[in-house]
């Protein structure tokens, strides 16, 4: 029975200490995030791999000596699995760390395929994660083919070709669902459920990966996406004061502002003591936010005389979420 595949698309985190030089390797390796001359690309990504190794690993430390990434992201394509059936074939593509791209190509074509979807766990845009798990995709597909592990037919009957876009296989690319009612209604429910007490009492903080301004300069949607899932969120919230702020910034150059350190920072300044930080660009636990967002932030605002901090959870496998999956899947058929 010939079976729609769904690829599943995510950053991916180290799975032990022993691989966070490695994965760091592998991030800034990639020309969609820091795009230095090719030439020099590698030997600087080893470099700065060595350099914030050391100190990334004690993140790790702190978090149980892993990113619980991978199994999250495993999860939630089992979940979906089960929801989607037996026709459809849902495997994991991670971007900097098992299973790689070519992983799950060797787990989807076990099965007779014909379709295939990518399904990109980041719901708004970036050239910096969507783009480059769909150009990694691009890359490893092409090498697949050429490796005979998957023969292609072209258009022109009898004539093979090593570019799956001349495949009889179509490939859907999921560009992204920030403002999808399902996806939006998961977000909703799932703050619902976490805040014991009345919303209103609280000052609600979204937060997001941060990216270099330039990127948004030349034209990436992320932020406006970011500003406009936030904003149908808080439909379902009406009267609760809230702001966007973004994490996470790497290296000297201007990154998207402002940062989530200092808005806390601010807000605990102007008298604020009911804090909700709420992760919306993420839909699993990883370092920005059991660290980052939990370890940091929460002690910090502690300090500052916040006296209820709370952080949202991320989706990970919310029934609402994975409905959502599943009838974006479905409408992209």
């Amino acid at each position: 029975m010939k079976k729609v595949g769904v690829v599943l698309l995510n950053m991916g985190g180290p799975d032990s200490l022993d691989a966070v030089q490695p994965f760091l390797y592998n991030l800034f390796s990639d020309h969609d995030i820091i795009q230095l001359p090719k030439l020099i690309q590698k030997p600087v990504a080893f470099l700065i791999s060595r350099i914030r190794g050391k100190k990334t690993k004690k993140y790790y430390e702190i978090m149980g000596g892993k990113s619980p990434q991978k199994e999250q992201t495993l999860q939630q394509a089992r979940e979906l699995q089960n929801v989607l059936g037996e026709n459809f074939k849902v495997v994991v593509a991670m971007r900097y760390w098992h299973p790689f791209t070519e992983e799950a190509l060797d787990e989807l074509f076990k099965e007779d395929i014909k379709q295939i979807i990518l399904l990109p766990l980041y719901p708004q845009y970036s050239r910096t994660t969507t783009g480059s798990s769909f150009n990694e995709f691009d890359r490893k597909i092409k090498k697949y083919i050429k490796s005979g592990k998957y023969t292609v037919i072209s258009t022109l009957k009898g004539v093979k070709s090593p570019y799956y876009y001349s495949s009889n296989i179509p490939i859907k690319k999921i560009n992204c669902y920030f403002d999808n009612p399902d996806y939006i209604q998961a977000m909703v429910e799932n703050i619902r459920e976490n805040l014991s007490k009345n919303f209103k009492d609280y000052y609600f903080l979204f937060t997001a990966h941060s990216l270099p301004e330039k990127i948004i300069l030349d034209g990436d949607p992320y932020k406006k996406q970011t500003e406009k899932t936030v904003e149908l969120i808080m439909e379902h919230f009406k009267g609760v004061r809230y702001s966007l702020a973004y994490q996470s910034k790497v290296g000297p150059v201007k990154w998207l502002e402002p940062f989530t350190d200092q808005e806390i920072e601010r807000l605990a300044k102007e008298g604020v003591k009911n804090l909700v930080v709420i992760p919306v660009s993420f839909v699993s636990e990883h370092s920005e936010t059991l660290y980052e967002l939990d370890y940091l932030y929460g002690s910090m605002a502690k300090e500052l005389g916040v006296e209820n901090f709370i952080r949202i959870p991320t989706l990970k496998t919310h029934p609402k979420f994975i409905n959502a999956l599943k009838n974006i899947v479905i409408q992209n058929l």
